[in-house]
């Protein structure tokens, strides 16, 4: 966006005009000879020139003036880092992820599809804060080290595939590994946000190990349990109702939330998760003292590189009239 520091000083610009009315005026009042007949011809044509001739010095002036009120070219905004939270997500990439028992703008979809949605919404609205991004199945991975480049973020979880990491379950894991990335921040809120529709059957470490291990160092983890309570699916002898969500452990989740501090929550449906989410938003709020700055880059050499050209070309200009007067000058003598 292109503005100006001083836009008060363009007021400067109809000032030769006052000084343009009152040599006129000076020189209409004193006394000259009046030809009679195309006396009147004569002086509109000899105002024309006069006009004509005096416009370089008006590009001039308008450039110098320009110049002077010091034209900004301002950048977008940018958001300063500040003192926010460390968050790191954690998210479920085993293979019951895949289960169609959720329902996205009135269509079935599957598990992740769903978490894909709204964790990205979730992410959006994390102004401030650094995230990272885990995800894990048979092993966990660290996806996104902790950035306030939320865009990049979001961009990782919605480029994800189930069964990319294999199809089991390592949430000792995925606590191990967040614990571990959060140990080169420094005097910051550290939260853990897990999000699994099953329970730990992988890895190196059990979710009990992990989970005190984080909260001595100081890390809250909030558990999300992810699956519906009921399904239809057919079979032979037609429509059966089932839990799709039995292989999710919830105790194990709980215990895990209260070991450090933080809360389980159930998510059945998209509304559930969607509340889960602003439940969070609540209970880890975002700096609302976000500082941000627009990069401004100085423009007034532009006017005055234009001024100065323009009186080098009037220069060249009447050069070579001043040369045949000065010869004429010298003839004469």
């Amino acid at each position: 966006m292109l503005t100006l520091a001083w836009a008060w000083l363009l007021l400067l610009l109809p000032l030769p005009l006052l000084f343009a009315k009152r040599v006129h005026v000076q020189t209409s009042t004193s006394g000259h000879l009046q030809l009679p007949g195309s006396s009147e011809t004569l002086q509109k044509t000899a105002a024309q020139r006069q006009r004509k001739s005096l416009l370089p010095y008006w590009l001039i002036w308008v450039c110098l003036v320009t110049a002077v009120a010091r034209p900004l070219w301002v950048g977008d905004l940018i958001e300063l880092p500040s003192k926010g939270r460390d968050l790191m997500l954690a998210v479920d990439l085993s293979g019951s992820m895949q289960i169609e028992d959720m329902v996205l703008d009135g269509k079935p979809v599957d598990r992740f599809s769903l978490v894909q949605h709204l964790m990205s919404d979730f992410i959006e609205r994390r102004q401030g804060d650094k995230i990272g991004l885990i995800l894990f199945a048979d092993h966990a991975y660290l996806q996104a080290p902790l950035t306030q480049d939320r865009r990049s973020v979001a961009q990782f979880l919605s480029e994800a595939q189930i069964g990319l990491v294999g199809k089991q379950t390592a949430i000792g894991e995925a606590i191990a590994l967040g614990v571990k990335r959060f140990d080169k921040a420094q005097e910051s809120n550290r939260v853990l946000i897990l999000l699994t529709d099953g329970s730990n059957n992988s890895g190196s470490i059990t979710p009990e190990q992990a989970s005190e291990i984080a909260a001595k160092r100081g890390i809250t983890i909030y558990t999300i349990g992810v699956g519906s309570e009921v399904m239809e699916r057919r079979t032979l002898f037609g429509k059966e109702r089932v839990n799709p969500s039995m292989d999710l452990d919830e105790a194990q989740l709980t215990s895990i939330a209260n070991t450090t501090g933080g809360r389980y929550f159930r998510a059945r449906n998209a509304q559930e998760l969607a509340q889960i989410y602003q439940a969070i938003d609540s209970l880890e709020p975002t700096d609302s003292e976000q500082l941000s700055y627009r990069p401004q880059s100085e423009l007034f050499y532009y006017p005055l590189a234009a001024a100065l050209l323009i009186s080098a070309l009037m220069m060249l200009w009447r050069l070579p009239m001043i040369q045949s007067l000065t010869y004429l000058t010298k003839r004469e003598a």
